[in-house]
């Protein structure tokens, strides 16, 4: 298919949860075992505002908040406040070029750069393109109200995405109207400063009640390494506006910009010699900008009391240049696509739902909608270097060495319905048929460089459901089974282990068939969660070679993830609070993956075994406020073949500061030191990196200061 004209979509799935969910604490939530589907509320994680209720999803889910994610934090990176979610591994790379490393149940530790294996949406608007590849730099800490996260089989209900969902919702404006500034200063020359105005017209029940966020900040910093400064521009705004009494328009805005440099990865060798040297990146002058703005736009209307109706519209462009150190060598092939990869991408979406409420014998809800999504990608490559009386510079955009336009596009209907059996008794089926499709055309044809253009397309039935018992108003148990579906990304079919130029079309999509049971007690003001699962995998896609920051990939055959997760979060004396969490997760290759040696029954490389998190705060509303945060990671293995691996550590971390009022301010001064005990230790593993050069720093111990002051117009 040489021209296409879609809409793509937002991926949506429903989950029932008590109408009178807090969203401020997720150890208050209401439990539903006495509710009808009449009088719940089903959840849309991509677009809803009400939350999650993590003791009524039949579901390993966890819920943070805004206001939790920026106490005494720099507000720069999720893996501040997503740490210790259990079933999440989220690193700082120190690395700005190549985002965050994080992966859900294992699923995304593969990845090169960006997130993998999961999807992300913001406001509704996914932050993971139709090929399952996505980025989590656009999201404004300052702005969240709350994050959830979604592990486990119901993640099958997003079609192509294995390990499971991340939602985000920004603040929508209240009254009365308030501004603020923060400010946070930290070693290795990290700046961060920020401006938020929001508020509202209104308390949103009446025609023309408008309420809006608009947040923006700037970061920069030297870097850690050498070589790994940054600087990074980020908006967001959200406008809503109420249009009669049964329906509501909103409007979201977001943009980033991103100037950052490369340090690549180490070797042993030269991690234990010198954890903040970037040997190579100097001669290569490695580096990546990023632009990308979106928008998107949400009506929702209530038809009834029994029925409503949402569409979701969104459209964006992203375009990334990278420079990478790839020597002169292979780069003088005439297959070879160059050292400096530039994209140029389009996308957009249209989502519609409708939800009902009614019975069938029992009380039932039901949701079926059309997801549609399209992204249309000009890719170039170009040298490293420009030659000067023969001899190259390098970190210089030479001659052109690939010209392609990609197109993918996916449809996916989907019902997911609620079957209240019993007063304790529910039941959550659904069904999802998952279609992709990609298209490359090649325009960069030359003797030796033959037309590499091709297509491919993927479909699968994704059924997936889970029983739910309240064995009392505070204790549920449950068991969910689900299948996922998961494509290769345009990225991981760009390139092919042979050296060859074209789409790597080899690559099958992998699947997955997930078993889970939970529990889940509410403990006072608190909530303890217990998740037992096992997901096994065919076809999955795993990385086959990583050279020079170029990645190839393979189908690995059968893979087994099993594992255990627990948390425990509790309230107690009023303003004390402690969150520990424990992740047991045991990712092996059940089949032989490696060219030269029998891998089957090996770790996958990338995903610790165990990890552990601790934290103890004295929090009150007003005054000095303390806390300690503990984390430990296991050993994680670099390669396929397990013959090295990244060693364990844990750090320390301490925060402290005053919060007080003064008229209509506030005031919030704090400081913190990370990584108390300087401990030296390797952050982040890049997998089957062909150099071995598998290690990326983390930093020894480190500081920061911040002060944050809003102001309320008008009285509180």
């Amino acid at each position: 298919m040489k021209h296409i004209c879609t809409f793509t979509a937002v991926a949506c799935f429903l989950i029932p949860t008590a109408s009178a969910t807090s969203t401020s604490d997720t150890s208050t939530s209401d439990t539903a075992t006495t509710e009808t589907p009449d009088e719940q509320t089903m959840v849309v994680v991509a677009s809803s505002e009400a939350g999650l209720s993590p003791l009524d999803t039949p579901a390993a889910v966890s819920v943070r908040y805004g206001e939790e994610m920026r106490h005494a934090a720099p507000q720069i990176n999720l893996s501040e406040g997503l740490a210790g979610i259990p079933g999440v591994q989220i690193q700082n790379r120190q690395n700005f070029a190549q985002d965050l490393q994080m992966s859900i149940r294992g699923y995304g530790a593969r990845s090169a750069f960006g997130i993998r294996g999961f999807r992300m949406y913001v406001d509704g608007i996914p932050a993971t393109m139709p090929d399952g590849q996505g980025q989590l730099s656009s999201v404004d800490i300052a702005s969240i109200d709350h994050v959830e996260v979604l592990r486990g089989p119901f993640s099958a209900l997003y079609g192509n995405a294995s390990g499971g969902v991340i939602n985000v919702t920004t603040e929508t404006g209240s009254e009365p109207p308030t501004i603020g500034s923060s400010v946070y200063f930290g070693s290795f020359g990290s700046w961060r400063y920020g401006l938020k105005a929001n508020g509202a017209t209104g308390d949103g029940t009446q025609p023309g009640d408008v309420d809006y966020t608009v947040s923006t900040t700037r970061f920069t910093t030297h870097g850690y390494r050498d070589h790994s400064g940054a600087q990074k521009n980020l908006t967001n705004a959200k406008l809503g506006v109420r249009i009669d009494d049964a329906s509501k328009l909103s409007l979201i805005v977001n943009s980033v910009d991103i100037n950052a440099n490369d340090p690549g990865g180490l070797t042993e060798s030269e991690w234990k010699d010198n954890p903040q040297q970037s040997p190579r990146a100097e001669q290569y002058n490695t580096r990546k900008t990023i632009k990308q703005t979106q928008a998107g736009l949400r009506y929702e209307r209530q038809l009834s009391l029994k029925d409503d109706v949402s569409i979701m519209m969104y459209a964006g462009e992203r375009e990334t240049t990278q420079y990478q150190s790839i020597p002169l060598a292979p780069q003088l092939r005439p297959s070879h696509a160059g050292g400096v990869i530039t994209l140029q991408r389009h996308y957009q979406g249209v989502d519609s739902r409708w939800t009902h409420r009614g019975a069938v014998g029992v009380p039932v809800t039901f949701t079926t909608g059309l997801n549609y999504e399209n992204m249309s990608e000009n890719r170039e490559g170009y040298n490293n270097f420009r030659m000067n009386d023969g001899i190259p510079e390098f970190g210089q955009k030479g001659n052109l060495r690939r010209n392609e336009h990609n197109l993918m596009w996916n449809i996916d209907p989907y019902l997911q319905t609620l079957w209240q059996l019993t007063d304790r008794f529910s039941l959550d089926a659904g069904v999802r048929y998952s279609s992709v499709w990609f298209d490359s055309n090649d325009h960069y044809v030359t003797a030796g460089n033959g037309d590499d253009s091709g297509n491919a397309s993927y479909h699968k039935l994704l059924p997936a459901g889970a029983f739910k018992y309240a064995l009392t108003d505070a204790w549920n148990v449950y068991m969910a089974v689900g299948r996922g579906f998961e494509t290769p990304t345009i990225n991981e079919l760009s390139y092919r282990s042979d050296g060859q130029s074209g789409l790597n079309f080899d690559l099958k999509p992998s699947t997955n068939n997930t078993f889970e049971i939970g529990s889940k007690t509410r403990t006072g003001d608190g909530l303890l969660t217990v998740a037992l699962f096992q997901t096994n995998t065919d076809d999955e896609i795993v990385v086959d070679t990583s050279s020079g920051g170029r990645t190839t990939y393979k189908n690995a055959g059968k893979t087994r993830r099993q594992g255990a997760e627990l948390s425990w979060e509790q309230r107690f004396s009023g303003d004390w609070r402690v969150k520990t969490s424990w992740t047991w997760l045991d990712a092996t290759y059940r089949n032989n993956v490696c060219n030269d040696q029998n891998c089957s029954g090996n770790r996958m490389p990338g995903i610790a075994r165990n990890l552990g998190f601790a934290s103890l705060g004295y929090q009150p509303d007003e005054g000095w406020y303390t806390g300690t945060d503990v984390v430990y990671m296991s050993d994680v293995m670099t390669n396929d073949e397990n013959n090295e691996k990244v060693p364990s550590y844990t750090v320390v971390g301490l925060n402290t500061g005053y919060k007080f009022n003064y008229s209509n301010f506030t005031i919030d001064i704090f400081g913190r030191v990370d990584n108390l005990f300087d401990k030296k230790y390797a952050g982040s593993v890049i997998v089957n990196e062909s150099n071995s050069r598998y290690y990326e720093s983390a930093p020894g111990r480190n500081y920061g200061v911040g002060i944050s002051v809003s102001y309320a117009l008008g009285d509180l």
